[in-house]
């Protein structure tokens, strides 16, 4: 990237065509996404108390806070449950975050505070990996532990039979959505029918499965797996048939997100240290803009424009920028734009043109230079 470019200069890191995307971070986009995974739960009792506010944080006007956290999510917590802990931690006014972890699963939900939320759709467009466990021997009709058991064998698949059956779930396959699933029917959410005791005709869709492995058959009657897929991949749904296909039945019994989109394992933080943090904060002993990743990590994959002070304050407005001279760069397609190292926009460049799409408004607290150890 480009963030720390002078303001005087114009770089040329122009290259892929990547066609901005609308900002709806509330809709369904995610492996295992079911928009509130409580609806569409037949028999769910868990505690809906999450997280805690911090010591000496009293409820207050909430604030402009820009930047991404990505949330080592525990089992047993929603990811609305989550944005809204994260949220009260930073007293933050906006917040979202960019794909759908199941209460089952934990592992990596990354949520965007303030300005942050425009670049949503480039994480929820990023690949994702999961580390899961299929246990054999039965299907149930969520397609994982906490659905109602509907069908039951006494075989075990042999690691063999297994392996042999990855390459039909690598690439490009048609996938069946699970029962309890956030897809419209008619205007109703799959899993509010399945809840009803409908059962849908779900329409098979393509999705992308870049890599499929077995890292670990110990126990014959489970697999642990890891994959690697696109954008609306359902991870209960390859447990489902390989189940079936393999004769014995099988669901998920346990789920972790490794990767999404730009984030991995590295940037997940434990509420537990974001709480601590927090607690650390409020007595002037730490600042809560060191658990911040920047706005424009989640634009990893588009190049980076950095303008002069001029053509900044009129894309601010949102006007359009010709760009001139030996350095103005001949590519076209997707930016972002910085000046003095700082984000400032989402823009389109062509014919030496660059057109304002996304504005950043990065006032308030934002992400330290660099996350500090132990955050």
């Amino acid at each position: 990237m480009t963030g720390n470019a002078p303001p005087t200069t114009i770089g040329a890191r122009v290259g892929d065509n990547n066609e901005l995307s609308e900002n709806n971070f509330s809709a369904p986009a995610d492996a295992d996404s079911r928009g509130n995974p409580h609806a569409g739960r037949p028999h769910d009792d868990r505690p809906r108390q999450h997280g805690k506010r911090p010591q000496g944080q009293q409820k207050r006007d909430r604030r402009d806070v820009h930047g991404w956290v990505v949330l080592d999510k525990p089992v047993g917590m929603t990811s609305t449950q989550a944005v809204a802990v994260l949220k009260r931690l930073f007293n933050a006014r906006r917040a979202g975050h960019a794909g759908t972890l199941d209460p089952l699963a934990s592992g990596g939900l990354p949520i965007a505070l303030g300005e942050a939320t425009k670049t949503v759709p480039y994480v929820m467009d990023g690949r994702k990996r999961y580390r899961f466990t299929v246990c054999w021997g039965e299907e149930r009709d969520t397609d994982d532990t906490e659905g109602r058991v509907t069908q039951t064998s006494a075989d075990r698949p042999t690691i063999e039979a297994i392996q042999a059956l990855l390459p039909q779930f690598t690439g490009t396959i048609e996938q069946t959505p699970p029962q309890y699933s956030a897809i419209k029917i008619q205007g109703e959410r799959a899993y509010d029918l399945a809840r009803d005791g409908e059962t849908v005709a779900l329409q098979p869709r393509p999705v992308e499965i870049h890599e499929l492995t077995i890292t670990d058959q110990s126990d014959r009657n489970k697999t642990v797996f890891e994959a690697e897929c696109g954008k609306g991949t359902y991870v209960r749904a390859i447990a489902r048939d390989m189940g079936r296909i393999l004769g014995c039945y099988g669901h998920i019994c346990e789920l972790r997100r490794t990767l999404c989109g730009p984030f991995d394992e590295a940037d997940m933080i434990p509420l537990e240290q974001l709480e601590a943090l927090c607690d650390r904060a409020a007595s002037g002993e730490g600042s809560l803009a060191d658990a911040l990743l920047p706005v424009e990590t989640a634009l990893d994959d588009i190049p980076a424009l950095a303008v002069t002070r001029a053509d900044a304050a009129r894309l601010h407005r949102g006007q359009a920028v010709l760009l001139r001279g030996r350095d103005a760069p001949n590519s076209s397609g997707t930016v972002y734009v910085t000046v003095g190292g700082r984000l400032l926009a989402l823009a389109e460049l062509g014919n030496g043109e660059l057109i304002p799409k996304r504005v950043f408004n990065l006032t308030g607290l934002v992400a330290s230079s660099g996350r500090k150890e132990g955050v």
